[in-house]
């Protein structure tokens, strides 16, 4: 917090409002990547990217089974108080990876290849927090909705399409279409599907003709009827029944694995303390030590105390890298029980939500087989003639069809 503290302190001598400059390494996931992989990836980054002898901050950690670095740099020169240019930095950072990912043999992703088949479901913090609030993943909400948008062409094929999948399509407050979920949260059709507000336009129309947020989200709310709303609840009981004990285990071996460090940490303090204290044994005091400065073994020993002390330095270094690697196996195998009951938890809400469309398009069927009043069948010829035989008075009509014949 002290460096980034001291890095805004910095920028506010300038103009600059995006002063830090901030890369996530994520290497894939069944990898086993040593610190020096990731260091020179870092020291690449900053070198394409004009950032050499800038400030920087490296973070790594594990998440879910994973181990990944962020690096974050102060894009202020302190020297000359102007921040440094960062020009196609995507591209730059594009090209990094390509290079990693062929020099470690790793399995290049499709869109890394080609960009034309990236993955069209990267999605924002705020996407990816939307998505959380409402439990589910926020790569498949956009797959979903891209979805949706290539297999309509047409305003009416889009809504249909979203709301077969309990979405709705509304007016956004800012004159642009939006699409709201089934809890009501809204989602921009625009930046979902990754087109421009003018293609969103030319083929949904103006949406005005559409009812604004708070109209779609009372029809919503009509919508949901107490007997889903029961299921859901269900489900999500029984998605914290499953999650419980295994959240049980996962806390359990954090707490045990943080622990297993601190013990190594500690050790590997108190066997520096003494290789420390061994090495500066080796130093003669008194005449002798004036004699070994004089000799010159004395800057002899101290050179091969800094070799055993770098080597001592990496020993321990890998000592930590081998428990971490232990420890992510660990977790990964029970990161795979986790994602399963997370599966089954989504299939069922799934399937759910289909049987929810379905009793909607059973309820639609019934309304449209409904009899409806019909109208009244005018008389024939003869029977209208057989009344004025009779002397009936038929009541007033007006024009139909018949009247050129019956004049």
């Amino acid at each position: 917090m002290g460096a980034l503290k001291e890095a805004h302190a910095t920028s506010r001598g300038t103009k600059c409002r995006q002063f830090l400059f901030s890369v996530s390494l994520s290497p894939p996931a069944n990898e086993r990547v040593a610190l020096e992989t990731f260091e020179d990836a870092i020291q690449r980054v900053e070198k394409r990217n004009n950032l050499t002898s800038q400030p920087r901050i490296v973070i790594f950690h594990e998440k879910e089974g994973r181990r990944h670095a962020h690096a974050v740099w102060s894009r202020i020169d302190a020297e000359t108080m102007t921040a440094r240019t960062l020009s196609h930095f995507k591209l730059k950072l594009r090209d990094i990876s390509r290079e990693l990912y062929l020099e470690n043999d790793w399995k290049m992703p499709r869109g890394l290849m080609n960009s034309r088949e990236a993955d069209p479901r990267n999605f924002s913090l705020a996407e990816w927090q939307q998505a959380k609030r409402m439990g589910r993943d926020a790569r498949d909400l956009k797959a979903m909705m891209q979805e949706c948008w290539a297999a309509s062409d047409s305003h009416a094929g889009f809504a249909q399409a979203l709301k077969a999948r309990g979405f709705t399509l509304a007016a956004g407050d800012r004159r642009g279409h939006v699409v709201l979920s089934p809890e009501g949260e809204v989602f921009s059709v625009a930046r979902m599907v990754g087109k421009k507000a003018k293609e969103v336009r030319a083929r949904l129309g103006d949406p005005e003709t559409l009812p604004d947020v708070n109209e779609a989200k009372a029809q919503i709310v009509k919508d949901l009827t107490a007997t889903f709303k029961r299921h859901m609840r269900e489900a999500d009981e029984r998605k914290r029944r499953d999650l419980t004990p295994l959240e049980s285990r996962r806390q359990a071996m954090v707490q045990a694995q943080q622990q297993e460090r601190a013990r190594l940490k500690a050790s590997q303090q108190d066997r520096w303390l003494v290789e420390t204290a061994e090495r500066q044994s080796h130093f003669r005091s008194g005449a002798r030590g004036i004699w070994d400065r004089l000799s010159g073994r004395h800057a002899e020993i101290r050179k091969e105390n800094e070799r055993n002390a770098y080597a001592a330095l990496a020993r321990d270094r890998e000592q930590r890298q081998r428990l971490i690697f232990a420890q992510m196996n660990d977790r990964q195998a029970l990161q795979a029980e986790i994602k399963a009951a997370r599966e089954r938890h989504a299939a069922l809400v799934k399937d759910l939500r289909t049987d929810r469309a379905a009793a909607r398009q059973l309820a639609k069927e019934a309304q449209a087989v409904t009899p409806t009043p019909s109208r009244p069948v005018p008389p024939t010829m003869e029977q209208r003639l057989e009344r004025l035989r009779n002397g009936e008075r038929s009541p007033k009509q007006g024009r139909s069809r018949d009247f050129g014949r019956e004049r």
